[in-house]
């Protein structure tokens, strides 16, 4: 968010554009200060989102290291390890909450958890497919969860060099009204009103760029981390099936 203040001060620091500023109109004022609002709400987002996607990454890694490395996929369900913060542990947790109660009727982990385990029967392959839909939830609302607020950037990358080109056409349909209600037109007169009629457009240029660029980078991390929780899941439900599920239910059942 810091970096959107930049803007302001980096205006102040330019002859050209503070000239251009302080000779803008009302609305190309108004239009500036709310294409710097937008600038802090997209250098907000990124800022939040970049923070999210580092901590997932991060933690990420090291679940699935613990999880691959220990063949019992509900061990770090029952030893109640916590991965908050990586979306995969997310699928995780739906699945070892869902598949324990179609076990044992209940996903509370307690001191007779272990031993309940061990002597509960296996489950149904129909119970299982409950189980799967439970994992295919968890990425949706995790999926959901990631992608909240990319609008912002969106709206900002689409939204703001079109508000910006509104101040700049305005600001210049303004100037020729001024020289035809003058009766002469000259450089001297136009200058003025057109260099304060670009501003909005550079103004809003500056905000949708580092916009489009976080949010493109974004954009890709994000449904890279989708897949990948559709694949653990998919593990994840491979491991289930072979430890868990009695495939000859079909059969007595036919």
């Amino acid at each position: 968010m810091a970096a959107s203040f930049f803007l302001v001060p980096w205006l102040a620091s330019s002859g050209g554009l503070l000239y251009a500023f302080e000779t803008s109109t009302l609305p190309g004022k108004i239009i500036i200060f709310l294409l710097f609002a937008a600038s802090v709400f997209s250098w907000s987002v990124m800022a939040t989102k970049f923070r999210v996607v580092r901590l997932a990454q991060r933690r990420r890694q090291r679940f699935l290291q613990l999880f691959r490395a220990d063949r019992q996929p509900l061990h770090l369900y029952t030893d109640r390890v916590r991965f908050e913060g990586a979306p995969v542990f997310s699928v995780y947790k739906a699945g070892c909450r869902e598949l324990t109660f179609q076990l044992l009727g209940s996903a509370e982990v307690d001191e007779t958890f272990r031993g309940r385990l061990e002597v509960a029967p296996r489950i149904s392959p129909a119970q299982m497919r409950v189980v799967t839909s439970a994992m295919e939830r968890a990425v949706g609302e995790t999926a959901l969860r990631l992608e909240s607020q990319m609008i912002v950037l969106a709206t900002a990358v689409s939204g703001a060099p079109f508000l910006g080109l509104l101040g700049t056409v305005w600001g210049v349909m303004e100037t020729f009204a001024d020289v035809a209600a003058a009766g002469s037109a000259n450089l001297t007169a136009m200058a003025p009103g057109v260099s304060a009629a670009l501003i909005t457009t550079v103004t809003g240029l500056l905000v949708a760029i580092p916009a489009m660029f976080g949010y493109n980078y974004l954009l890709t991390t994000l449904r890279g981390m989708i897949v990948e929780m559709d694949n653990f899941a998919a593990e994840l439900a491979s491991e289930f099936e072979h430890k868990y599920v009695d495939h000859g239910e079909r059969s007595r059942l036919r």
